[in-house]
């Protein structure tokens, strides 16, 4: 398994609420992470399964991440089932497939056989609005809008949107926001995004550059440079902090629509 699935896999074990809640439409009393394994001729290990409340009412909850399309995914979800069934037994089994991949998704959700059907939940993050998980007041829910169907939404404008509403709801909690940037990164990677999140956290990085000397020389400088040519305050500060990140002015051009030369002349 690669770096980029355990981590992905570690760091969804940590918001299993939250996708109970956002994904499944199950808002959960509460949620025991439960260890699973069983020898056979390798471990076979399922992604997360917890031992959930809702009201009164018990059950077991499986929810398997996958990656990409594989046509035995019914025949494994079957055998995490009896696994999970024969360690708890007494509980209702509940399994969802959730697919995050880059392909469409191509993979049936169970079984249907002359004698023997059996049946899983699927979810489809593309199909998913990415816009009700902007609104979320848990920036690792948010995060989770970078797998969803845009809905109307640029690419870049909705990264930044993700990362200002994380950059709000950790505000000054710095181990946070990195967190949260480093699963954005992550997940990113299944949209081919992960370039275009890290310039724009970089944009909003808190390393103050405006409390340092040369800065404020440089803003006096390039506002003056930049009101000739009747550039708004606001955008010269986009443009300099973006300059001392060290973002080359192509993508400076490309996020604030400004030519190569005006941004060459006001960071000079």
């Amino acid at each position: 398994m690669s770096y980029k699935d355990i981590t992905s896999k570690s760091i969804l074990k940590a918001i299993v609420l939250d996708m109970a809640q956002y994904l499944l439409d199950m808002p959960l009393d509460s949620a025991e992470l439960l260890e699973t394994e069983t020898q056979r001729v390798e471990d076979r290990r399922a992604d997360l399964v917890v031992k959930a409340r809702q009201n009164k009412k018990e059950f077991i909850l499986h929810l398997e991440v996958q990656n990409n399309n594989q046509s035995n995914m019914p025949l494994r979800m079957l055998r995490y089932y009896t696994d999970i069934a024969l360690n708890w037994p007494g509980y209702e089994v509940i399994q969802y497939l959730v697919y995050i991949g880059k392909a469409p998704l191509a993979m049936p959700s169970g079984i249907d056989r002359q004698n023997h059907f059996y049946q899983y939940h699927t979810i489809d993050m593309r199909q998913l609005d990415g816009s009700q998980f902007l609104k979320q007041k848990d920036p690792r829910a948010v995060v989770l809008a970078i797998l969803c169907d845009f809905k109307g939404w640029g690419k870049r404008s909705l990264v930044r949107e993700i990362l200002r509403r994380i950059a709000e709801l950790t505000q000054q909690n710095e181990s946070h926001y990195r967190e949260c940037v480093l699963m954005l990164e992550i997940l990113s990677q299944n949209r081919d995004l992960t370039q275009m999140v890290k310039e724009e956290e970089s944009m909003i990085s808190d390393f103050k550059l405006e409390e340092l000397p040369s800065y404020e020389i440089g803003l006096e400088k390039g506002i003056e440079k930049g009101i000739e040519k009747g550039i708004e305050k606001k955008q010269i500060e986009i443009i300099l902090k973006a300059h001392a990140a060290g973002l080359n002015t192509a993508i400076i051009s490309q996020i604030t629509g400004l030519s190569e030369q005006e941004i060459k002349k006001i960071c000079q």
